[in-house]
């Protein structure tokens, strides 16, 4: 049985901002991104960089994990970013 892997990912920015979003592929996704050809957001703020990433079983749970990050403010974002890290 094959299992698709689906993942929220969160970038860093070349400005310190953060970028939050899904893929299947993360090195494909980081690559896309890097290239200018990734989220209107990111494309004026290059290079970025994976801080954070998780794997969920489908892609509406990762999508529902972007969307709750999303609504973080900033100091939130920043601490769950280092929790999961420790985990």
């Amino acid at each position: 049985m094959v299992t698709s892997e689906h993942f929220f990912y969160v970038l860093e920015c070349q400005d310190g901002s953060y970028y939050a979003g899904y893929t299947n592929d993360l090195e494909r996704r980081l690559r896309v991104h890097n290239e200018g050809k990734g989220a209107k957001y990111t494309r004026g703020r290059l290079p970025v960089h994976y801080v954070y990433h998780e794997g969920y079983e489908t892609k509406r749970q990762a999508m529902q994990k972007e969307y709750q990050f999303k609504k973080l403010n900033r100091s939130q974002k920043e601490q769950y970013i280092r929790k999961g890290r420790s985990d």
